[in-house]
């Protein structure tokens, strides 16, 4: 059965908008305390100094253990409020915000339910684990798997703060690469990964789900904290204990995973594909990799491999695919790294040839 526009609608009334507003505030004041107001003070600072400070995988030690231990303390302190905002926006999503509205707007698997996912996740400009358990909370609401990676993949790649802060550092040349190639992945990756999940139409589950809506209240009998409590204590359990140790195993790989950088890494197809790869498996802060290209095309680089990780690093991650492993099919998932992976080496190759 296709989702059609004949989806009952959800209950009317100005109670049936104060939950979703009480979403949209907490949503509005937690970006803007952890996103919009500190990448607006540093947009001055990127345009003033052509930084935004320094390489986030420098000066690693040369012991795994240490280099573990080094780069999750550098990198969770980095993060760890988008992080609690990602999983606290993950459990609201699911009991504050109607199942029949979110699958009226992200529940079709088509480009326009695509398009949207992509749209909506603009104002939220997190890196891929942070987006991560809001996503999970999306696909419990039955949300598409094109919508739902369509909002995973552009809030770090789209990120409108990082593509200012690549336009003062780096130049709007990388920038405009980034932004096409962009699209290109959140979009194409989107709606490919959709067809490999075989869900054009939508599943009798979430046809049932949104014919309850209607008729029962959104509160399933329990006081809100009680659900609240659930969704919140589900969504942590199921992603940050996987996302922690895998950032210090990849914190301890960083030894070997990113080789001494000199001029002898020029433009060659070898290491466009190794770091597109390595790109897509690794895990950074957002717009970490602004400071980590800037610094190796100091070191000698080529624009190849620079672009491949300008478009792999923030794209997804190991940790993010596996705390997002419930909400996707391995089959899904290792399309969408594949993926990447692919246009992180056609960026590189573009790159070449035009910059």
């Amino acid at each position: 059965m296709k989702f059609s526009s004949s989806l009952p609608g959800s209950s009317h009334g100005s109670s049936a908008w104060l939950k979703p507003l009480l979403f949209v505030l907490v949503a509005a004041i937690g970006l803007y305390y952890v996103k919009w107001s500190p990448y607006y003070l540093k947009s001055f600072v990127a345009a003033d100094k052509h930084s935004i400070g320094g390489s986030i995988l420098a000066n690693a030690p040369t012991a795994p253990w240490s280099a573990a231990l080094e780069y999750a303390t550098v990198y969770f302190l980095a993060i760890w409020k988008a992080a609690v905002l990602g999983v606290l926006l993950g459990s609201l999503v699911q009991v504050l915000v109607p199942r029949d509205w979110l699958l009226r707007v992200f529940g079709r698997a088509g480009l326009g339910s695509t398009l949207r996912g992509g749209l909506f996740a603009l104002p939220g400009m997190m890196c891929s684990c942070c987006a991560a358990p809001v996503v999970a909370g999306m696909r419990r609401q039955q949300v598409s798997v094109g919508a739902a990676l369509a909002f995973w993949i552009a809030n770090p790649v789209l990120n409108p703060a990082t593509l200012v802060f690549m336009g003062f550092v780096l130049g709007w040349h990388f920038a405009a690469l980034r932004l096409v190639a962009g699209v290109l992945l959140v979009v194409g990756v989107s709606l490919i990964a959709q067809r490999v999940a075989q869900t054009e139409t939508l599943p009798q589950a979430a046809l049932d789900a949104v014919a309850a809506a209607e008729y029962e209240p959104m509160d399933d009998g329990r006081h809100f904290l009680v659900r609240w409590g659930s969704k919140l204590w589900q969504l942590f359990w199921t992603t940050m204990p996987v996302y922690i140790v895998v950032v210090l195993a990849l914190g301890a790989a960083r030894v070997w995973l990113f080789p001494q950088v000199d001029a002898s890494m020029g433009n060659s197809l070898l290491w466009i594909v190794a770091l597109a790869v390595v790109g897509t498996l690794f895990v950074i802060p957002t717009a970490a990799e602004i400071p980590i290209v800037q610094s190796m095309l100091s070191l000698g680089m080529g624009v190849g491999p620079a672009a491949a990780l300008l478009m792999t690093l923030p794209s997804i991650s190991l940790p993010s695919l596996l705390m997002l492993r419930k909400s996707f099919t391995p089959k899904v998932l290792m399309t969408v790294a594949l993926l990447t992976m692919l246009i992180g080496a056609v960026s590189g190759l573009v790159a070449v040839v035009l910059l």
